[in-house]
């Protein structure tokens, strides 16, 4: 079991891998165009209402709740019966996401006043934010259909990962890459307000990841006409696994748009600088977390349904073991490489010195969350894969009250980083929330050999932190330096804490085997 999910886990590395540098790539070519000004934070806000949807109807609640039910379906052997549930559940999700994104092209100033109220309030007052209101609106007419578009790249793509297919989804993200990469060399340039085509990027990046697909799933036979089924057995079951997953998986996703919502009455800039540092925690979470979770699923989903609790926990134990491997590295790496990271990347055209100082505090308190964040993706397949999406969301309640009166307390005192400070904070109550639950249940509990594999973990990490502390120079002396020298500075940081990482792992005992199934 172990050396199969190992293998796939891998796949989706090694795809969401190239995806991911292409997205490095992308924030540092928008940083180069736009900066962290007025320009940024409203294309940073009209790429965010869609994405923000985008976990609720598709990659977040809906294949939390679709996997499962389809992975039911398919194990019993029954093509016609699969290719029927795909049909229904892709018209009826269809029928839904269209009549949202044309009331969401059609409403974009509403949108944007319920989510941008500072900028609708001084547009209202004629303040200084007014023109942001009258940008983020005509550009949300333009973000907006992604969201159609992207539903139906995660249903797909959830499909695939179904049959095992988990190359095929996670290369996908990759054409959005290239097409804000694109028009931001390409097209904007020539336009008298470059943001509107890095927006035209994000339409037609949703449009070719859609088109994608498709042929892939004609040759896994899965290619079917969606029709409406609201009624139809399968879909009742997705919906109603499928509304309480709506705030459930997503509580993260809402927290980061209420930091945007309290952003828009903060000092022009608050909503880039945070972007950029949420890009930079996008990067290992989407690496590993995400692809952790994403091969651990299906074969959580397989377990409870061939009724095998035992290694129903073993996948469990395996995934917590392979997210704190690669998350507790990751983590202490940002937090004491965020400067030099953000300057190395996003330093230069527009963007300046002050940002970089800026984004780095943002990056700090959002990289104390990695690993509570990337817990959370394995820990919620816990109940999904078991069709219990009512418990995350009593502890997502938790969490998002939690999240707001943090926002307020530390907002009030920190600003922008504050708003990153109660995000991280909330996670880590949701992830502890969602352990609890499952050890309450009998469900899940960490075996001694994983927590002794932590301990040992945190260990390494604080030996990595010490070298690369030893390494690292003056924020002045970088300053003096050319890209290039910064560039092989970081690198070498990276390296060498890499390996003194690995080598007190050695020391301390680590080995091959631990990387296998738990058997304690």
């Amino acid at each position: 079991m172990s050396k199969r999910l190992i293998k796939s886990g891998m796949i989706v590395s090694a795809m969401t891998l190239v995806s991911r540098v292409l997205g490095l790539v992308r924030d540092v070519v928008v940083a180069n165009l736009m900066g962290a000004g007025a320009s940024a934070d409203v294309f940073f806000f009209a790429n965010k209402i869609p994405n923000f949807l985008r976990r609720l109807f598709a990659e977040g609640a809906f294949s939390q709740a679709f996997v499962p039910v389809l992975t039911e379906s398919y194990a019993q052997g029954d093509m016609d019966k699969t290719r029927q549930l795909i049909a229904k559940a892709s018209g009826t999700l269809g029928g839904i996401v269209t009549l949202v994104t044309l009331l969401g092209v059609l409403g974009s100033s509403v949108v944007t006043a319920l989510f941008g109220a500072g900028w609708f309030m001084d547009w209202l007052h004629d303040g200084p934010a007014a023109p942001k209101f009258e940008l983020a609106s005509l550009l949300l007419k333009i973000t907006f259909p992604y969201l159609w578009f992207i539903t139906f790249v995660a249903l797909s793509g959830a499909i695939l990962n179904t049959i095992g297919k988990f190359a095929v989804s996670s290369f996908t993200p990759v054409f959005l890459n290239i097409s804000i990469i694109s028009c931001a060399l390409f097209l904007s340039p020539h336009l008298a307000q470059p943001e509107i085509g890095l927006a035209i990027g994000v339409f037609l990046g949703g449009l070719i990841q859609f088109i994608f697909q498709l042929p892939f799933l004609k040759r896994a036979g899965f290619l079917v006409r969606p029709k409406w089924g609201w009624n139809e057995p399968g879909v009742v079951q997705i919906r109603t696994l499928m509304v309480p997953a709506l705030f459930g998986v997503s509580v993260s996703q809402i927290n980061l748009l209420f930091d945007t919502f309290i952003a828009s009455f903060l000092q022009t800039g608050s909503i880039s600088w945070l972007y950029y540092s949420d890009r930079l925690l996008e990067f290992p979470l989407g690496l590993f977390g995400i692809a952790i979770a994403t091969v651990i699923l299906p074969a959580l989903s397989r377990k409870h349904v061939d009724a095998q609790p035992v290694e129903f926990s073993h996948t469990m134990d395996w995934g917590v073991r392979m997210v704190c491997l690669l998350g507790i590295p990751a983590m202490l790496g940002l937090m004491i490489l965020a400067k030099p990271m953000i300057m190395v990347l996003f330093m230069r055209g527009e963007f300046s010195p002050t940002d970089v100082e800026q984004s780095s505090l943002s990056l700090l308190a959002y990289a104390s969350g990695l690993l509570s964040f990337m817990l959370i993706k394995v820990l919620a397949p816990g109940y999904y894969s078991r069709q219990d999406t009512k418990t995350p969301v009593k502890f997502g309640i938790v969490a998002m009250v939690s999240n707001m009166v943090f926002n307020a307390i530390f907002a009030w005192f920190y600003g922008y980083i504050g708003l990153a400070i109660a995000t991280s904070v909330s996670a880590f109550i949701n992830m502890g929330l969602l352990y609890q639950g499952l050890h309450k249940a009998n469900v899940y509990q960490i075996s001694r050999t994983t927590l002794f594999f932590i301990v040992r973990l945190f260990i390494a990490g604080v030996g990595m932190i010490a070298v690369i502390w030893y390494l690292l120079e003056d924020m002045q002396v970088w300053l003096n330096w050319d890209l290039l020298h910064r560039a092989l500075a970081l690198a070498i940081m990276i390296g060498v804490g890499a390996f003194a990482y690995i080598l007190v792992l050695s020391l301390l005992g680590i080995r091959p085997k631990h990387l296998k199934a738990a058997t304690d």
